[in-house]
């Protein structure tokens, strides 16, 4: 699909950030050791245990869906269940590759507000006092920051829910898709969302940030690591050419354009809300925390859209949608959009 103009539906139809394209170029020159024995990818590594002030285990792997569930495989047997948001994007987008790669851990999934966990419903589901063998037994928490719907969880709620999964046993992933933009948001040090408040592994986003590909997975809890580098390499995420996945991570983290990245696709996001907020007829839904706005229109206006070129995806219902904003979203492309529904909706009313 060719594209004539900016889209909202994926901070994944964005290009590749310049800091990460200039890094890339830069790896690509002679040869270099495969498999991750490279001087880009050891670089990349002593960077992220820089950023996140700790010494940790550093795995890059191609997408999102493989950080997710080879996370979720270190810390369950094939007997157990994984608690998540209903909403979460590893029961709701990855085609079954969590249950797969834990030779087939139960996803129990539960509610909560604005896609954030319900602490009762988490204490309820992980303090089961069941025990006998029909039981998928909870051996792990997957929480999202930020969640699917463009929420964030505050520093006290992520403490909150890591309490009761520490209580109950449980370990503790992190899916960190959009984990910048809730640093970017929050603005605090990395560390004091992941690893200081007792979050094992975090599945650390690149792709929706700005690189062209591959994400990365941060141990924080070293025994979960152990081994886990046969692992990667039975699911197909060893890459051969290691510096390619590794070298846009030293770009985009060597001068911070990482959150300056994030914060400018939030500020897109706040300034779009903003925009069209102030159309008759359209409703915002959810928070924007983040670099998400969720809003409800009719749904003639939403085909009328469409028509128009537009691309979005319908989230809610038939007439809930969901807009993203990305690290070259500008101001003229939120004007376009919110002149184009503008229109669209005083021709309806």
């Amino acid at each position: 699909m060719s594209l004539d103009k900016k889209q909202f539906a994926s901070d994944n139809y964005a290009p590749v950030a310049p800091e990460a394209w200039e890094a890339l170029k830069r790896a690509n020159s002679g040869h270099a050791g495969a498999y991750g024995v490279d001087r880009w990818t050891d670089r990349a590594v002593d960077m992220l245990k820089q950023v996140f002030e700790i010494d940790c285990s550093v795995y890059f792997v191609f997408n999102g869906t493989a950080a997710n569930a080879l996370a979720l495989a270190s810390m369950c047997q094939p007997f157990n269940s994984i608690i998540c948001h209903e909403l979460a994007h590893i029961q709701t987008d990855e085609c079954g590759a969590p249950e797969m790669f834990t030779g087939g851990a139960k996803l129990l999934t539960i509610g909560g507000d604005q896609g954030k966990l319900s602490t009762s419903e988490l204490e309820a589901a992980a303090s089961s006092r069941k025990s006998d063998v029909h039981w998928s037994r909870p051996a792990a928490l997957s929480v999202t920051q930020g969640t699917e719907m463009g929420t964030l969880y505050s520093v006290e709620e992520l403490a909150a829910i890591v309490d009761i999964a520490r209580r109950n046993g449980l370990g503790i992933h992190m899916d960190g898709a959009r984990f910048a933009n809730a640093v970017g948001a929050l603005d605090v040090a990395p560390r004091e969302i992941s690893s200081k408040i007792g979050i094992d592994v975090l599945s650390l986003g690149g792709t929706k940030l700005g690189n062209p590909m591959g994400d990365v997975l941060l141990f924080f809890n070293p025994v979960l690591a152990k081994n886990f580098q046969y692992r990667r390499k039975q699911a197909g995420q060893l890459a051969s050419k290691m510096r390619f996945l590794s070298a846009p991570w030293i770009g985009m983290l060597e001068d911070g354009a990482w959150l300056r990245h994030a914060r400018h696709a939030n500020t897109m996001a706040q300034l779009l809300a903003a925009e069209i907020s102030g159309i008759v007829g359209v409703e915002i839904l959810m928070p924007v925390q983040v670099n998400a706005v969720f809003a409800r229109m009719p749904k003639t206006v939403i085909n009328q859209m469409h028509d128009l070129g537009w691309v979005f995806y319908t989230f809610i219902g038939d007439d809930g949608v969901r807009l993203m904003c990305s690290w070259d979203t500008l101001e003229s492309d939120i004007e376009e959009f919110s002149s184009s529904l503008r229109a669209c909706m005083d021709a309806v009313l």
